[in-house]
């Protein structure tokens, strides 16, 4: 019964005219339930064959008449077929405005998402990065899993999304995709944006997110201490594998560059700054913002150590950079060897500089956002309250050494 469709016409006999002509309807019926709508003719009501469910005689006027409503059927089972095809929900009230005219062709929710997939997939480079394509094209499948799921439908038009939609896919990516509460929430965020680009076409007329705010579960961040450094500067590794990572990994605590960023540096990424000496001046893959930084010397050394490299010879760069994936595992490796119990990773080394290369040596935080590259602040403020609660833990120890001291006393 609920897949069930059909098409029949029949004049309207209540409704008959001073020439005894009835106005003839079309009835459009899915899944038990009906709608009804005028096809604009007219028929003498003995002219009718109520079995066949269409005009009698083989004249010209009935002819044409049977052939208009054949037309009129056809129509009508090709929008049943299109909107059956996209897997989408619909009544015969829908196929009837659509037929009719009343509303135009239903935006579809996974269409537009590929769309502005494709578009960014050709500005890779240019003004995104491939990781950044890599999580919108990550959030559309997850995306198609969850209408699949939960509304068992291959898509969804634009006008069905609502705030029990974005609801229903946090709890769906929590609980069948087994997301932690924060990548979940950037997945989300990711769909906002292509509900906030359908808002601004005019695609739909109200912003399902509009009651709908991120709270983000406060992350702590890792970073190493000056001692922590110092054990990986002083450790000489025999697998050139191992003391390449290392090196490079130690130039991201030193300029607080992603991993990413350290890839693509050339010889014109460094130039003179208005002190005389060496900075760093490139822009960020991930934003696009300026990241301008002093070179320190032991970054500069790294850069020496390693400018006869063949690797950087041969792709003209800066750093003889491993895949980000081969390079954490190594850095497991370096970390088990020089007794680390963090888990090091190329990203552990930008939140390194923030913290124990900069803040913790008294340089303002308006700078060491400027040289992260951030594009807000409040992003560089994070790791302002780590150092905060870290100087906290401190003191609290302290505390405890001048009480056992007094004590003592």
């Amino acid at each position: 019964m609920e897949n069930s469709f059909s098409v029949l016409f029949y004049p309207k006999r209540s409704d008959v005219d001073k020439h005894g002509k009835a106005p003839i309807y079309v009835r459009i019926v899915v899944g038990g339930k009906r709608s009804e709508s005028s096809i604009q003719r007219k028929i003498l009501r003995d002219k009718w064959n109520s079995t066949a469910g269409k005009a009698f005689g083989n004249n010209t006027e009935m002819r044409e008449l049977n052939r208009y409503m054949d037309g009129v059927r056809s129509n009508i089972y090709k929008i049943h077929s299109r909107l059956t095809e996209k897997g989408i929900k619909f009544t015969a009230k829908d196929i009837k405005d659509i037929y009719s005219g009343k509303v135009a062709k239903s935006k579809m929710l996974l269409e537009i998402f590929q769309d502005h997939n494709d578009q960014m997939e050709s500005l890779v480079g240019k003004e995104f990065s491939a990781g950044t394509l890599q999580r919108y094209s990550a959030c559309k499948k997850h995306l198609e899993a969850y209408i699949a799921f939960d509304y068992n439908q291959m898509d969804m038009a634009l006008k069905e999304i609502d705030h029990k939609f974005i609801t229903g896919l946090e709890y769906f990516l929590k609980t069948k995709k087994s997301c932690t509460h924060n990548t979940a929430l950037k997945y989300i965020v990711n769909f906002k944006k292509i509900i906030r680009i359908a808002y601004a076409n005019g695609w739909i007329e109200v912003d399902p997110f509009l009651h709908w705010k991120a709270r983000w579960n406060n992350k702590e961040r890792e970073f190493l201490t000056q001692a922590e450094i110092d054990a990986i500067v002083g450790k000489k590794f025999l697998p050139v594998r191992l003391e390449q990572v290392k090196d490079i990994f130690l130039f991201c605590c030193y300029t607080g560059l992603a991993y990413t960023d350290v890839e693509k540096l050339s010889d014109d990424d460094i130039v003179l700054g208005m002190d005389g000496k060496p900075w760093i001046k490139t822009r960020r893959r991930k934003t696009n913002t300026k990241s301008s930084i002093p070179l320190l010397p032991p970054a500069q050394a790294i850069l020496e150590k390693y400018a006869n490299h063949p690797q950087v010879l041969l792709k003209q760069k800066l750093l003889p950079v491993l895949s980000n994936q081969k390079s954490n595992a190594y850095l497991k490796e370096i970390a088990d060897i020089c007794g680390i119990h963090k888990n090091l990773t190329t990203h552990l080394a930008r939140h390194t500089f923030a913290t124990t290369i900069t803040l913790s040596n008294g340089v303002p935080i308006e700078s060491v956002s400027k040289m992260l590259g951030h594009t807000s602040i409040k992003t560089t403020q994070h790791y302002a309250k780590v150092l905060d609660r870290k100087i906290g833990v401190d003191m609290e120890n302290l505390m405890v050494r001048y009480a056992r001291k007094s004590k003592s006393n």
